[in-house]
Formats: structure tokens, C-alpha cells, sequence
């Protein structure tokens, strides 16, 4: 099974979204194997790519920690 999800934070500031960026990207190595990540920034939004080929709980639970690790960096900010 192939799946494709895709998450947006909408109106946020590219000083939040560059620093979500930085904290994300040391854990964003070394997925297992059918699974892939990406970010982008569009506009005034924060863009998360996830795509799988492989174990929907591991699919899922990537998602569930970079959106923790996420909200933590925007509670930071705050």
C-alpha cells in the first residue's frame, strides 16, 4: 500500500517556520525503509510531505512525533 500525507501549519511567520525547520531537521534522518519526509515553506505556510510504502504504524507514528515535536517548538516561542 502506497500512501501520501500531507500536513500545512497555515499563517505562520517565516522566522516560526525556519525555526521548526532547524529543530526538526537533526531527527530527520536514517527513516526506515518506505518512508520519507520532506518540509517546505510556501507563502506564509509550513508544508510536511509524508510518503510511505510500508507499516501504516510507522507511517503514523512519525507523524505523531513530528507534530509533538512541532507544537513543543511553537509553545517554546510563545
Amino acid at each position: 500500500m502506497e500512501t501520501t500525507i500531507k500536513i500545512t501549519i497555515d499563517n505562520i511567520t517565516k522566522k516560526k517556520a525556519d525555526v521548526i525547520r532547524a529543530a526538526l531537521e537533526p531527527d530527520n534522518v536514517d527513516f526506515p525503509e518506505g518512508l520519507s519526509f520532506e518540509m517546505e515553506n510556501l507563502d506564509n505556510a509550513l508544508v510536511f510531505n509524508f510518503h510511505s510504502t510500508g507499516n501504516m504504524k510507522t507511517l503514523t507514528a512519525t507523524i505523531d512525533e513530528v507534530l509533538a515535536h512541532v507544537s513543543m517548538a511553537l509553545k517554546v516561542m510563545e
